[in-house]
């Protein structure tokens, strides 16, 4: 188990700064309100995703393939500009590894003295954050201002406790193995990467390579950069897929660097090519087109959120093909379910067209209340003499009695007996 040692400069103050925004909002977002509700709220018995003033529902799913694209493409963007620095300043799993060393050093002390006292207040603390953590995910699927007082009467306590488990076992426990050796991304990042790639190097052109008594040159071999190193690499050794791109060896050299006088950036981002002397090209097809890629489905997200349909309309047809009306006349059956999808509450006319002389009985005026949904059985009725065939299509309509969400259709079949 590794414990990286702590040294100040400015890419752990812009961790510090990157990994408190992130660990705010996500702490903090379950407990934003919005109108009455959790802003924030994946409500899996309802079948809908709050994020604020908007509700999605199962139709909207598409848009949720069109999200994790876009997060794909922006991954694949900042892999190629900077290498593994999502990892560095954004990775769950680096933030709650930074967090679970912030609680070992508050408890055992930077040499890590293992007293029993020390480890009982080091798990505590461990636990207490696995279970904010547990809390707080929890929260977002179920309302977190009611699960403290539900805790025990539902599923939503067997996952506090299975989130709780998991986070103390893996940023506890696991740590840094994760990321050596079980996230995906470290292998296929060195595919993405390539010479105009900024990575944290070590500058070997100001240091001979090492030799049994030393390196030479600016390095004097103090192996700070080792020791500071999360995951425990050595950075002069060169770029390696466990290297998480955080800086933390390049502030470990720096401060050694004004110690002795010399100029800084001997560990520092760079790319192959100015490694090399030469000069890196910002301007790359590899990196242009994975960022048109991210502007264009960014750009198709936003125009399908815009175009996005307030009202949805949905059919069941009854099990039974039809019946015979007393006047010997073909019936349906059918449930509409009308899905509002907007803050207020709406009144949806219904109607339904097909072939000549079909007839809509049942209520035809619906009103379903704000980010809800209502069903409403109706029939059809048709002369057996205009159906031609065994079956025919027909389309039901849904109309906002006062325009503000326009209407949805669907068709259905009107089935009879065969001819």
């Amino acid at each position: 188990m590794i414990r990286p040692r702590v040294i100040d400069g400015r890419y752990r103050r812009l961790r510090f700064v990157s990994g408190g925004l992130l660990l705010a909002l996500f702490f903090g977002g379950p407990w934003l309100r919005w109108g009455g509700r959790q802003a924030l709220w994946w409500d899996l018995p309802g079948r809908q995703l709050h994020l604020g003033a908007s509700t999605f529902w199962p139709q909207d799913l598409s848009l949720l393939a069109g999200v994790l694209a876009a997060a794909a493409f922006g991954l694949f963007v900042a892999t190629v500009y900077a290498g593994r620095i999502w990892c560095g300043y954004a990775c769950p799993q680096s933030l709650w590894l930074w967090m679970f060393h912030f609680c070992q050093r508050a408890t055992e002390g930077r040499r890590g003295t293992p007293t029993r006292a020390r480890r009982l207040a080091k798990h505590s603390l461990w636990l207490l954050l696995a279970l904010a953590t547990g809390f707080t995910l929890v929260g977002y699927f179920s309302p977190i201002r009611e699960l403290a007082q539900h805790l025990g009467q539902n599923a939503a306590s067997l996952w506090l406790l299975l989130v709780t488990l998991a986070t103390w076992l893996n940023a506890g426990w696991l740590r840094e193995q994760v990321c050596i050796h079980l996230c995906p991304y470290g292998r296929f990042q060195s595919v993405m990467l390539d010479r105009d790639s900024l990575i944290v190097a070590y500058d070997i052109t100001r240091g001979e390579p090492r030799a049994h008594a030393g390196r030479g040159g600016d390095c004097v071999d103090c192996t700070l950069c080792v020791q500071v190193c999360p995951t425990g690499i050595d950075i002069r050794d060169g770029l390696q897929a466990a290297c998480l791109s955080c800086g933390a060896c390049a502030d470990a050299c720096d401060s050694v660097m004004r110690k002795l006088g010399k100029p800084e950036g001997l560990v520092r981002y760079a790319s192959e090519q100015a490694l090399e002397g030469g000069r890196t090209h910002w301007l790359r097809p590899r990196l242009i087109g994975y960022a048109a890629m991210l502007l264009s489905i960014t750009a198709g997200l936003a125009w399908a959120l815009a175009q996005r349909p307030l009202l949805a309309l949905d059919i069941s047809k009854d099990r039974l093909l039809y019946r015979e009306s007393a006047d010997g006349r073909l019936e349906n059956v059918y449930r509409l379910t009308l899905a509002n999808k907007t803050d207020q509450p709406r009144r949806y006319r219904l109607t339904a067209s097909g072939p000549a002389g079909l007839e809509l009985h049942g209520a035809t005026l619906v009103e379903v209340p704000a980010q809800s949904q209502a069903s409403q059985p109706v029939r059809l009725v048709l002369a057996r003499q205009a159906l031609t065939q065994g079956s025919a299509v027909v389309q039901f309509s849904a109309t906002d009695s006062e325009g503000g969400t326009g209407s949805a259709r669907a068709e259905s079949r009107f089935t009879g007996p065969q001819p």
